[in-house]
């Protein structure tokens, strides 16, 4: 299948590291955290971890870790929608395309739960034709995304003629969590929200980009060091400190199975500044330095992280004879992801 239009949407309103931890420092949570985790939370904030700015949809970002779980909820279901449509509407213009046009529409999230799910509420919200085929993949994780770009894939494949959107939306600041543990501290400080959507066709556009060869790991005796789970009706990310050597195990298998043919970038889901330097010689001498500037300037916005990668990436190459894009992503599961994008046939 064949890219027609990248395009990716953040929230208006945005904070630095210093800025958090002074909202932290307001905020009710620092008397019911234990000191030794407000020094973490402090010594993460205040330092060098890769994260310049943070996007959070959330209006009231001082009263995030107060919130009851119903109204964290009300939050994904207005601001997910409404930012996953933004992104698509971008992705629309580029493209050329009406969303009347549209046959399929395929979303994936983690952050909050929906029924139906996010593609109803687009759809409603951009016109989509009421026989347009709408998807809603959940529960995949920071991963999500390349999954999904598979599904749609497996779409075309079955009607050659549709036109085909896939947006990746994450409002993790509907998901925030604090508490004692440090994996928990740790995720607080990572964590953005964002969107990407992508239009796709069978035929090539002007720039005939092909996604293909997509490959899969998955591995459930690890699925407790990176998962959410639910504590008191909120969503708890459980982030184990073997996740940055998890990641690089996983991505090096799926480098290691790629084929002979040749990569000229490796455009990476983000995850961490651990995880990135972890990551490095599992993909040397690639550089990983998109995906580095992604998680400066958004912070890990999960799913939507490897498509904001891939354009950063494509703002000054295109993959051509001289090597494909290797796309790779992962996350709960333990699991992780590869497609190339690439011109040749």
């Amino acid at each position: 299948m064949y890219l027609h239009a990248l395009a990716t949407a953040l929230p208006p309103t945005s904070f630095t590291p210093a800025e958090c931890w002074e909202i932290a420092q307001r905020s009710p949570i620092r008397e019911r955290l234990k000191k030794r985790s407000m020094l973490i939370l402090h010594t993460i904030l205040r330092s060098e971890h890769g994260i310049a700015r943070r996007h959070f949809a959330l209006p009231d970002i001082g009263r995030v870790f107060d919130l009851s779980p119903d109204e964290l909820n009300a939050a994904f279901r207005t601001e997910a929608p409404r930012l996953a449509g933004r992104a698509l509407t971008a992705a629309l213009e580029k493209a050329g395309v009406r969303a009347d046009e549209l046959d399929a529409l395929l979303v994936c999230t983690c952050t909050g739960y929906l029924c139906p799910g996010v593609t109803s509420y687009v759809a409603e919200q951009l016109g989509l034709r009421t026989d347009a085929f709408l998807q809603d993949l959940v529960g995949l994780g920071c991963g999500a995304a390349i999954p999904m770009l598979r599904a749609a894939s497996h779409v075309l494949a079955a009607h050659p003629g549709a036109t085909v959107a896939c947006i990746a939306v994450e409002i993790c600041s509907a998901a925030f969590y604090l508490d004692d543990d440090p994996g928990v501290i740790i995720s607080a400080c990572l964590f953005g929200d964002g969107a990407a959507a992508t239009i796709w066709k069978s035929t090539p556009a002007a720039v005939p980009l092909r996604a293909f060869d997509f490959n899969t790991t998955h591995r459930p005796a690890d699925r407790d060091k990176l998962r959410f789970e639910q504590r008191g009706g909120k969503l708890r990310n459980l982030l184990h400190r073997s996740v940055p050597e998890l990641a690089a195990t996983a991505v090096g298998d799926l480098w290691r199975a790629r084929g002979p043919r040749p990569v000229a970038r490796v455009v990476s889901h983000g995850g961490g500044r651990d995880v990135l330097e972890a990551l490095a010689p599992a993909v040397a001498p690639h550089s990983l330095d998109a995906s580095a500037r992604v998680l400066r300037d958004c912070g890990n916005m999960s799913s939507p992280a490897v498509l904001f990668a891939l354009e950063e990436t494509l703002k000054t190459a295109t993959p051509g004879t001289d090597g494909d894009f290797w796309l790779v992503s992962f996350g709960a599961g333990f699991s992780a992801h590869s497609c190339r994008i690439g011109t040749v046939p």
